[in-house]
């Protein structure tokens, strides 16, 4: 590293310090959601293999949540892999799940966080359904930040199962149709998500430049404020964690009101 370069991480270092001696941590978001795009441009523009992209991408998650923990927020949704991402080739499919899947073990060893899967198990190996269900109740007793981990996650899937999951469950109970379209509120919806007794997303960073949710969390992000960084994913670094918290802060939220 040359001299620039060490003077510019000083001084980046010292702006972080200064924007986080600042930072209310009563108007810290208790839900934040990730949406980690850019390891593939990371990678081509380092010269490196989309497979070290994907690698450099799972390494800055346990990084992102120490600062997540020294902010106190409660929740993180990472979207790891969606439902999209199995039209990939499977050259790149097969390593990416299996980053993945290392991922959730390294989350759950690590003793700090309560894994949560949201996505659609079916679509899933066998052998990443059986490390989620390990890491979930290995983590089931953890105080510390719930770590929603998004694995087969699509926007209009989770829509989709929480209505049949609502409509099974009328059934089982013997509940006449009628009665069941007379109950039907958001709140009945709500109950059969993915993150059913979680609040919902007070922000979501999305990294890469790109300016889109791609059907991300599209019922719990209703009112939710968003954050979109130019830097891909594996640069992503603490100022500019704090640079999200500080623009959050500075909004005023109106929820249609």
């Amino acid at each position: 590293m040359n001299l620039r370069d060490k003077l510019r991480g000083l001084l980046v270092r010292l702006y972080a310090r200064r924007v986080e001696g600042h930072l209310d941590h009563a108007q810290v978001p208790k839900h934040i959601g990730v949406i980690m795009d850019g390891n593939r441009r990371w990678a081509k523009a380092a010269g490196s293999t989309t497979a070290q992209g994907h690698r450099a991408g799972a390494d800055k998650i346990e990084e992102f949540l120490g600062w997540c923990t020294e902010t106190d927020v409660q929740v993180v949704t990472l979207w790891l892999l969606s439902t999209d991402n199995f039209d990939r080739p499977q050259e790149e499919l097969v390593p990416l799940l299996g980053i993945i899947e290392d991922v959730v073990r390294s989350l759950a060893a690590d003793g700090r966080w309560r894994v949560h899967h949201v996505g659609t198990m079916d679509l899933l190996p066998a052998g990443m359904q059986a490390t989620l269900k390990e890491a979930e109740e290995a983590t089931a007793h953890v105080e510390g930040i719930v770590v929603n981990v998004a694995i087969g996650y699509g926007g209009r899937q989770e829509i989709a199962d929480a209505v049949r999951s609502m409509l099974l469950d009328a059934h089982d109970k013997g509940t006449p149709l009628e009665d069941l379209a007379e109950a039907v509120d958001v709140d009945m919806i709500g109950r059969h998500l993915y993150t059913k007794a979680q609040p919902d997303p007070d922000l979501v960073i999305r990294t890469s430049g790109e300016q889109r949710l791609s059907g991300f969390m599209l019922w719990q992000t209703a009112h939710s404020e968003y954050y979109f960084c130019e830097v891909f994913w594996p640069a992503f670094r603490k100022v500019d964690f704090l640079r999200a918290l500080r623009d959050y802060a500075a909004r005023h939220r109106r929820y249609g009101g």
